[in-house]
């Protein structure tokens, strides 16, 4: 079984004849980051990390293998030279929007990467896979990925099942551009004079934004809106305690979230649920009703606390990888497993 320590050192319970190296990879909105973990006499340890502010590129022809490459090769030759290693025998990625848009990536980058940096071995994820890995390793159960945006993923070890994670105007109900978006609506009620308006939210949205009538030119011009909408989550998580409609978002965003969770956790055998993302760094404003909620809707399924974040995740695969003992099942869009011969 792969552990993490409370050190960030993932240990593989054996000498199993693995790589020196292998390396996880996290790609997401806010930019690109990398983790080296080398074997060593007493287990497998990530002594480096790597990490770049610059999102790989999204253009019409889905995420751009091309900056992917340009992004993370001088990265991890940079680890591999820190290291002391020069071979790296796996390799897992986990990026946003794998499952829709990476078909170039599932194309194009196992060659890449065996001809930049030797890989034979590659596992190419969405990023709530590499986050399941790092909440709950390989064991079945559920998680809920929530930041900006909010994705709940399950496996019975079988195949997975997904719900929601269809972005702020489709979906990500209960994530912090949704709770965003509900209070700055609750501020603009209230500076409306209508029902359901909230005078707290609306002087913490002046003291943010500025006059309120200024917030839609603020807003709707922005490419960034989701993240400026979520920015402004935490304000309504700080009135909860005072204001019952700030309170009110939080519970139905807990609702939301427990439910998302609830269509993807395995309904028989004894499973696991977690929850992992920034949004929760708000406390029990949002645990406590997210708790309450869940037990609920999943009784059948114990409440864990995530072992390690979706980097650590994306190490755990590589060194499972390298290891031949990848449980987490195979699938065309979430989670696609590549093995090159060795040249």
């Amino acid at each position: 079984m792969t552990e993490t320590g409370s050190a960030g050192v993932v240990t593989d319970g054996g000498d199993g004849g693995a790589p020196s190296a292998v390396l996880g990879v996290d790609s997401g909105g806010s930019g690109l980051r990398a983790a080296l973990a080398v074997r060593s006499g007493t287990g497998t340890v990530a002594p480096s990390n790597g990490e770049s502010t610059a999102p790989v590129r999204t253009g019409p022809g889905g995420i751009d293998p091309g900056h992917l490459l340009e992004l993370l090769v001088p990265m991890a030759r940079k680890l591999m030279r820190e290291a002391g290693v020069d071979g790296i025998g796996a390799v897992a990625i986990g990026a946003a929007g794998m499952a829709t848009l990476g078909a170039r990536l599932r194309a194009e980058l196992p060659c890449a990467l065996a001809r930049e940096l030797g890989v034979r071995r590659l596992a190419l994820a969405a990023d709530a896979v590499t986050a399941y890995a790092g909440a709950l390793g390989s064991r079945p159960g559920a998680i809920v990925a929530a930041g900006t945006g909010m994705i709940a993923l399950g496996t019975d070890l079988k195949g997975w099942l997904r719900a929601d994670g269809w972005g702020h105007l489709l979906g990500d109900c209960g994530g912090g551009a949704w709770i965003g978006r509900a209070g700055l609506e609750a501020a603009m009620r209230a500076y409306d004079g209508r029902r359901g308006g909230s005078s707290a939210l609306l002087a913490r949205a002046e003291k943010v934004f500025g006059p309120a009538a200024g917030l839609p030119g603020q807003l709707y011009p922005r490419t960034d809106r989701p993240a400026v909408l979520a920015s402004f989550a935490p304000e309504v998580a700080a009135c909860a305690a005072e204001d019952p409609v700030a309170e009110g978002i939080l519970r139905d965003a807990a609702r939301h979230i427990a439910e998302a969770a609830a269509a993807v956790c395995p309904a028989s055998g004894e499973s696991e649920v977690a929850l992992t993302g920034g949004l929760f760094h708000m406390g029990e404003p949002l645990l406590a009703p997210v708790r309450a909620h869940l037990a609920r809707l999943v009784p059948q399924a114990r409440q864990v606390s995530a072992e390690a974040d979706p980097l650590q995740g994306a190490v755990r695969m590589a060194v499972d990888l390298a290891l031949d003992r990848l449980a987490l099942p195979h699938d065309e869009h979430l989670l696609c497993v590549v093995h090159l011969p060795a040249a």
